[in-house]
């Protein structure tokens, strides 16, 4: 085990692998269980999603920090079209997969943001990247593998490729984390983990069809977020 953990990225990895593994268990749930039968999941998992962002949200210091990234990062975001250009490319890829596919932009949106924001994957990465033992990314990859198993048989497809994200985020958190630990203060982490709590609630309400907001194009609040706990606080 002490060789494996010895890994680069080690942790990241073992934790893209357990969303890999929920995910396919899920899919295989999903197969075998009639559509109809899923519509409450559906809603159950928003309702889950949406308590898990008011939970987050509700944990911000500094709430104009959070107002004013969701604000001007949502203004960035439609500029740059991103929930566009992804709902295009996964529009192509359900296309291709046919049926196997189908809301494949939903699952996806929804289990990367969730897996990607908060502070665990922010801390995990930190502490694996110093040096340490990656025992914050291994659990977060335990609750992600066991979230990732729900989402998947309610969701489908795109939970699964939620993985690359994760690694990506992670695994750059990770190796840069030497030169962001003292950027990447706790007031930045907590206000940046507030404002994707937001945004979870915005998931949680559209997976509801309660509303059809444009979570992608909220990310670059993420960024802001941070930026702004940094200059002021």
């Amino acid at each position: 085990m002490e060789a494996l953990t010895a890994l680069p990225l080690f942790g990241s990895i073992a934790n893209a692998i357990m969303i890999i593994c929920g995910a396919f268990l899920g899919l295989v749930l999903r197969k075998h269980l009639p559509e109809k039968l899923m519509d409450l999941p559906v809603q159950g998992m928003g309702l889950f999603v949406a308590s898990l962002g008011i939970s987050m949200s509700i944990t911000s210091q500094h709430v104009l920090v959070v107002i004013a990234g969701i604000t001007v990062g949502s203004v960035i975001g439609e500029l740059l079209d991103i929930e566009g250009r992804i709902e295009r490319g996964t529009r192509a890829l359900e296309a291709r997969c046919g049926d196997k596919a189908e809301g494949f932009s939903l699952g996806f949106i929804t289990a990367s943001i969730l897996f990607c924001t908060g502070s665990m994957a922010v801390l995990g990465s930190f502490q694996e990247g110093l040096g340490g033992y990656p025992e914050l990314l291994l659990t977060k990859g335990l609750m992600d593998g066991l979230i990732s198993v729900a989402m998947a048989a309610s969701l489908g497809f795109g939970v699964l490729f939620s993985a690359i994200p994760v690694l990506l985020y992670q695994g750059t958190l990770t190796l840069a984390a030497a030169a962001l630990q003292s950027f990447m203060t706790e007031t930045a982490v907590t206000e940046m983990t507030a404002t994707g709590g937001l945004m979870l609630i915005a998931i949680g309400l559209n997976m509801l069809k309660l509303t059809h907001i444009r979570v992608m194009n909220m990310l670059p609040g993420l960024v802001i977020a941070v930026l702004l706990a940094r200059i002021f606080y």
